[in-house]
């Protein structure tokens, strides 16, 4: 494989990404992780780093992301660990997995670019103008999608739709 001038640049980094990793994460194990998913995603989402832009800001960005999305999770977890010690686990849960299961099925009726701006947003928690930037459109066409698809996802759970009536995208 071939080293590209990306990845070349990103190999200087990675001792300064471990030394902000154990400082936010106070764990070498866990340093270590949110290191390699900081590169796994750095890699996979090298064409929406802009060659100009400096990469250690970018770098540190994304490593920064990855730790709160790990203590978002990680607080869920435990939530629901502490639910099941006092023994609301079987109706939270249930009543948690179907309206999981509900917001997902909604999600996949959506047409790709606006189940794309909504997951952009809401799950990899992208500010609207780096998700915009991600999917290459310009502000008005990402935020009509996002809100287009904010608006059908809600009229999917409201039940104020059929729920195998598929929701159609605007050009």
């Amino acid at each position: 494989m071939t080293e590209t001038p990306f990845r070349a640049e990103l190999a200087q980094h990675i001792a300064s990404l471990r030394r902000f990793a154990l400082a936010l994460s106070r764990d070498e194990t866990e340093a270590e992780d949110l290191v390699q998913e900081c590169l796994a995603r750095a890699i996979a989402g090298a064409a929406t780093w802009r060659p100009d832009a400096p990469l250690r800001p970018w770098l540190f960005r994304i490593l920064h992301n990855v730790h709160i999305s790990n203590l978002r999770r990680q607080r869920v977890r435990s939530a629901w660990a502490s639910a099941a010690q006092r023994g609301e686990s079987a109706e939270a849960d249930q009543a948690l997995k179907v309206e999981v299961e509900q917001t997902l099925a909604a999600l996949e009726r959506l047409p790709e670019p606006q189940r794309a701006a909504v997951l952009l947003v809401a799950v990899d928690g992208l500010r609207y103008d780096e998700a915009a930037q991600r999917l290459g459109l310009p502000m008005g066409t990402f935020m009509s999608r996002l809100a287009r698809g904010r608006e059908a996802l809600r009229t999917v759970m409201d039940g104020t739709r059929r729920p195998d009536l598929r929701v159609v995208d605007k050009p």
